[in-house]
Order: C-alpha cells, then sequence, then structure tokens
C-alpha cells in the first residue's frame, strides 16, 4: 500500500504538473481544433492511455532497462518525431471545409491512436516516468509494484481530466470558428505548425 504522505505529496505534484501547459497538452489543442471536440477529447484519452502504459513499463523495470540502450531511445526518439511531421503534413494538405456545424479532420479513432502513439514514441515521458515516480514509492511498505500502478493510474486519471477538458474546450470553439472558410484553413495550419514545432522540439532534444 502506498504511504498516504508521500501520497498526498504526489497529489500537489501531479496536479501542478497536469495543469502546465506541454507537448501533450498543446498536441490535444491542435487536434481539437482540427477536429473538434470528439477529437480532442479522444487525443486526450488516447495520451492517458499510454501515459498509463509507460507506468506500467516502469513498473516492471522495462523502461530502465531502455534508457540503458542508447540506440533505442534515439530510434524511438526519431519515429516520434517522423510521426509528428507527418500528422503536420496531413494537417498542411487538409482543405477541407466542412459544412455548418461539422468539422474536417480525424475521426474519434484515428485522434484516440494518434494521441497514444505520439505519447508512445516520446522517450521523455519514459525520462519522466523513471525520474519522477519512484519519489513517491515506499520500498518499506512493499508491493512497490502496486504502488507504482497506483501512481500512475491516479496521474492517467487527473492529466485526461485536465486534458479532455482542454480538448473539449478547444474542439467546441473550432467547430464555431470553422463556419468560415478562411478560418477552417487557418486552424489547419495553426494545427500542422503546432505539430511539426513539437516534431523539431522532439528530435533536437538530446538524452
Amino acid at each position: 500500500m502506498v504511504d498516504m504522505s508521500l501520497y498526498a505529496a504526489f497529489l500537489v505534484a501531479a496536479f501542478a504538473l497536469c495543469v502546465t501547459p506541454g507537448p501533450d497538452m498543446m498536441f490535444i489543442v491542435a487536434m481539437g481544433g482540427r477536429g473538434g471536440p470528439a477529437a480532442g477529447l479522444m487525443a486526450a484519452f488516447g495520451v492517458a492511455c499510454a501515459m498509463f502504459v509507460h507506468t506500467v513499463a516502469a513498473a516492471l523495470g522495462l523502461s530502465a532497462l531502455f534508457l540503458a540502450l542508447p540506440t533505442l531511445y534515439h530510434v524511438l526518439r526519431w519515429a516520434g518525431a517522423a510521426y509528428l511531421l507527418y500528422l503536420a503534413v496531413k494537417s498542411f494538405r487538409d482543405r477541407s471545409v466542412p459544412g455548418e456545424g461539422s468539422v474536417s479532420g480525424p475521426g474519434m479513432r484515428r485522434a484516440f491512436w494518434q494521441g497514444a502513439v505520439t505519447n508512445l514514441l516520446n522517450p521523455k515521458v519514459i525520462l519522466f516516468n523513471v525520474a519522477f515516480l519512484p519519489q513517491f514509492v515506499a520500498p518499506e511498505k512493499g508491493h512497490v509494484w502496486e504502488q507504482f500502478l497506483v501512481l500512475g493510474l491516479s496521474i492517467t486519471v487527473m492529466g485526461f481530466a485536465v486534458d479532455g477538458s482542454i480538448g473539449l474546450l478547444s474542439g467546441k470553439l473550432s467547430a464555431l470558428l470553422r463556419r468560415s472558410r478562411r478560418v477552417a484553413r487557418g486552424l489547419n495550419i495553426f494545427s500542422g505548425t503546432v505539430f511539426t514545432g513539437l516534431a523539431l522540439r522532439l528530435a533536437a532534444t538530446p538524452k
């Protein structure tokens, strides 16, 4: 069982991290802007599921093993950057203009997988889990693996609550703005620019 004093400190730190704008939040805003409320929400859900997968990997020691192999780290980093550039190109090339009350862009299933894959291919998330979560694990309490899961599930739910709300809001705003052909095109360019920036940021980040 987790140490309650450590868990309380973890919740405070996790909340601060969740509300601080970062790559995942920017990605979700861009997805909501491109695909509407459902896309924003499902992108946030995909990111949350990927975060929990990272937590399980950290609990099993797989993340530490992965980081001990620099080649795999860089392969994942470049794969993530390439995938984000692919999404950027799709956004820049999207010239469709939806009818009133609808939006173009990815469907719910695609938005989920794009959010999940983008997070899974980000080695910085692996570094975060390896460095952050162990600080709030109490080995003397036993069941270390279960403590990791409790912490991981907590930050996953908290992150989804924050990111999902932001995805919905950005999507609803974009649905209103997209009634204009010019604004719809501008939102696609904005999304593509965000994806490009995230790709360059990931590619330029050393281990």
